[in-house]
């Protein structure tokens, strides 16, 4: 997912001048971007990290895909200038099928993006028949049709825009219990289609859909499994990383576009995966 196996990192950087300190740059809509942080800390703990939160433009399902793609990349130009990150990791599948060309257009950086796990749900289904979560803009994208020519031939893909997952993964964060009623009404459109009753596996293309992964089992019922790129884009950061030294100078930070005292209101989750300092972009 790299732009290209250059050693330069934009900016006039080099990786022999690169800083320690240098941070990698995590970017989501919301708080959805924390599932692949999370699997990122496993893989390079020591690495500094600065998540940007993109609270004012969120929900990004119901933008059109010019909205989505200006301001996606408008702000990571304006954010990779501010915090010269080491690489920059868009932890969102809607923002990634659509501005991830753009991005890479603008910034002469590593830029990892997100796309829907279709290739590893259609080898693990047995039924033949598998589902697609996402927003509704990312079920649209034609990046998606091309993941399911390349690896779903023979096999079934139903495809939801579960708009509403979104907000409850982020009422969840902010400690709000979230009805498993509530999961299932926003999903109920996936398995009312034409052979949904033999969907068993489900793919959650949008990474706030992970953190509601309890209550979905709960909806689904216990013969559906699921999966996520999360653990997949991890591994990529690490290995675009291989080699470079790492040093956490100050406490890592969580940036939001949005109010910041909206955003503290997510500081005990915040700081569960170290994001200790919290600041508006």
């Amino acid at each position: 997912m790299d732009k290209k196996n250059s050693p330069s990192t934009g900016f006039g950087r080099t990786e022999e001048t690169l800083r320690p300190d240098s941070p990698i740059l995590l970017f989501d809509s919301g708080v959805g971007g924390l599932t692949v942080l999370g699997e990122l800390r496993k893989l390079l703990p020591q690495a500094p990290v600065i998540y940007a939160a993109d609270m004012a433009g969120l929900p990004y399902g119901t933008k059109s895909e010019a909205e989505i793609a200006a301001r996606v990349a408008g702000l990571l130009g304006r954010m990779a200038e501010r915090y010269q990150p080491r690489l920059v990791c868009i932890a969102c599948n809607t923002a990634s099928t659509i501005a991830l060309g753009m991005v890479r257009d603008v910034l002469e950086l590593p830029i990892v993006g997100t796309v829907p796990a279709i290739k590893t749900a259609a080898a693990l289904t047995k039924t033949g028949v598998f589902g697609l979560l996402g927003t509704e803009a990312t079920m649209r994208q034609a990046y998606v049709d091309d993941l399911e020519h390349q690896f779903a031939v023979g096999k079934r893909l139903l495809r939801h825009g579960a708009n509403g997952l979104v907000p409850l993964a982020e009422a969840k964060l902010r400690g709000a219990t979230i009805s498993v009623d509530a999961v299932a009404q926003a999903v109920k459109g996936l398995v009312l289609q034409h052979h949904g009753g033999e969907i068993d596996t489900v793919v959650l293309a949008c990474t706030h859909f992970p953190l509601l992964e309890p209550e979905l089992r709960a909806a689904f019922g216990p013969n559906v499994a699921f999966v996520d790129g999360s653990q997949g884009i991890a591994r990529r950061v690490a290995h675009l990383l291989e080699g470079q030294g790492f040093a956490r100078t100050t406490p890592d930070r969580a940036v939001t576009t949005g109010d910041l005292a909206d955003f503290r209101r997510l500081e005990d989750a915040l700081s569960r995966f170290d994001l200790c300092d919290l600041i508006a972009f």
